[in-house]
C-alpha cells in the first residue's frame, strides 16, 4: 500500500512540475493566506498580554503544532473528502476496478506539493515559538509525538468525512466542520471555549489530543478545567482508536456502495 501511494503521488507531482511557475505561485499563495491566521493572533495580543492565561509564545506553540499536523494530514490524505465529487461524476467506479486500494487512490488524487506552503508556514511559527519557550528535554520529546498523533487524528477525521459521503453525497460541508473547523479550534487554548465543548472534543471527537492535552505537559501547565493528568499522555491511544473507527467506516462504505450506473 505504501509503495502504491508513493508511486501515485509521484505521478501527480511530476504532472504538477510541468508548470513550475504555477506551482510556485500556488505554494507561495498558500503560505501567505495561512499567514493571515498568525496575523490575527498577533492582533489579539496587541490588546491583551494573555489569552485565557496563555502568553503569545504559548499560543504560537499551540498554533504551530496544530497547523503542522493539519497541513501534513491535508497534504497526505485531505483529498479523501472529495469523494462525493467522484461518486457524482462516476469516476469512483473506475477506481473500484483498478488494482489499487480505493483509499490510496482517493488520497493521492491530484496530489499537490503546493500544500507545502501551509506546512512551511506552520514550521516557521513553531520555529519562532520554541526558542521563546525553551521546553526542557525531559518534556520536549512529546512534541514530535503530539504532531504525529495530530496527523493521524486529522487524517482519521478526513476519512470519516469521506466515508460519510457514501451515504450523503452533499456531506463535504459537514466533514469540513470537523477538519478545517477542528484545525481552527485547536489553534487556540481550548479553555477559551465553553467547558461542554472542551469535554466534547476530548471524549467524543478527540481533537483535544491533537495538541491541547500534550501541550499542557510540554508547557508544564495545569489543566484549567481540572481534567485527569493522565490525559496528557493519551494522544497515541486516542489516535489509534479514531484511526480504527475511520478504517471500519471506510470499509463499511465500500461494502455499501452501489455503482451510479455511469
Amino acid at each position: 500500500m505504501v509503495r502504491t501511494y508513493l508511486l501515485l503521488a509521484w505521478t501527480w507531482l511530476r504532472a504538477s512540475a510541468q508548470y513550475p511557475v504555477s506551482l510556485a505561485m500556488l505554494t507561495l499563495g498558500s503560505f501567505a493566506v495561512n499567514a493571515l491566521d498568525v496575523a490575527a493572533v498577533w492582533v489579539v495580543f496587541q490588546h491583551t498580554e494573555t489569552l485565557a492565561g496563555f502568553g503569545l509564545a504559548e499560543v504560537m506553540f499551540l498554533y504551530g503544532t496544530a497547523d503542522m499536523a493539519f497541513a501534513l494530514a491535508d497534504m497526505l490524505f485531505g483529498n479523501v473528502d472529495r469523494l462525493s465529487a467522484h461518486i457524482r461524476a462516476g469516476s469512483f467506479d473506475v477506481m473500484l476496478i483498478r488494482p489499487a486500494g480505493t483509499f490510496v487512490q482517493m488520497a493521492t488524487d491530484r496530489f499537490g506539493v503546493h500544500r507545502l506552503g501551509r506546512l512551511a508556514q506552520s514550521a516557521v511559527v513553531l520555529g519562532i515559538a520554541l526558542p521563546a519557550l525553551e521546553p526542557g528535554w525531559d518534556r520536549a520529546w512529546m512534541i514530535p509525538v503530539m504532531i504525529t498523533c495530530g496527523v493521524v487524528i486529522f487524517a482519521s477525521v478526513f476519512t470519516l468525512g469521506g466515508a460519510l459521503q457514501f451515504l450523503l453525497t452533499d456531506a463535504p460541508e459537514v466533514a469540513n466542520a470537523f477538519t478545517y473547523g477542528g484545525n481552527a479550534l485547536t489553534q487556540y487554548p481550548l479553555n477559551v471555549y465553553g467547558e461542554q465543548l472542551v469535554k466534547a472534543v476530548t471524549f467524543v471527537v478527540p481533537l483535544a489530543f491533537v495538541n491541547w492535552q500534550p501541550a499542557l505537559y510540554v508547557l508544564d501547565r495545569p489543566d484549567p478545567l481540572g481534567l485527569p493528568h493522565w490525559l496528557r499522555f493519551a494522544a497515541p491511544l486516542a489516535a489509534l482508536l479514531l484511526a480504527l473507527a475511520a478504517a471500519a467506516a471506510w470499509r463499511a462504505g465500500i461494502r455499501r456502495y452501489r455503482s451510479t450506473g455511469s
